[in-house]
């Protein structure tokens, strides 16, 4: 399976990199391929091209969106919305409100939204874009433990969401090799409170530096 992963910062290099380590063809898409830190990324991973966004949405079968939550939008116009059509694409981003420096605007460690409790990044992308498999993933963990995550304490949860079925089984398959449990909670819905839940995993890291840490479901 050929994949597309729509952003070069961190996150989107750390998911090209896991998708080439279990065998599947990975293009990194990005609106500047000369941005600072992406030619060292380059010589470590030749296998990996880098693309622009439109090369990225024509070529693969699924696609990461993998940018800050307030260009999401943008980056999937310039993916195409007629290469899109039908086809998946893994939400990774979250509506967060960054300052001018960059860094995420936080309330005593609670990262503000551009969304209301009512809303969620992914139901705007999924109403703008109506024939695109869009499921939410990866949005509510560090990039450091997105691929094969080893805690003491079992095998972490990835909440996922979406409207296509079908979709969610292959994003399931997917956080399976990645070393992930995924609980499907249902349509796009959904996706207001698993973008929360990037508020709550981010809170011990503003509050107390402590960034290690995953979540986990229990059931009876």
């Amino acid at each position: 399976m050929k994949i597309g992963i729509l952003g070069s910062g961190s996150v989107g290099q750390v998911l090209a990199a896991a998708f080439k380590s279990e065998n599947h063809e990975v293009v990194l898409a990005t609106r500047n391929p000369s941005k600072d830190g992406l030619t060292t990324w380059k010589d470590a991973n030749p296998g990996i091209p880098v693309c622009s966004y439109a090369d990225a949405g024509m070529q693969s079968d699924l696609l990461v969106l993998a940018v800050k939550g307030s260009s999401a939008m943008e980056v999937l116009n310039l993916a195409g919305r007629d290469s899109l059509k039908n086809k998946i694409v893994i939400d990774a981003c979250n509506p967060i409100i960054h300052a001018d420096n960059g860094f995420p605007v936080h309330d005593h460690g609670v990262i503000r939204y551009f969304t209301n409790a009512n809303d969620s990044l992914m139901e705007q992308l999924q109403n703008s874009f109506p024939d695109t498999k869009f499921v939410k993933a990866f949005n509510s963990v560090g990039n450091s433990f997105m691929y094969k995550p080893n805690f003491s304490q079992g095998v972490p949860t990835m909440f996922i969401c979406g409207n296509d079925s079908s979709a969610k089984e292959k994003v399931a398959s997917i956080l399976t090799s990645f070393g992930w449990e995924s609980e499907d909670m249902g349509g796009v819905e959904a996706a207001r409170p698993i973008e929360a839940l990037c508020q709550l995993w981010c809170a011990p890291g503003f509050i107390r530096n402590q960034w290690t840490h995953a979540f986990k479901l229990f059931k009876l």
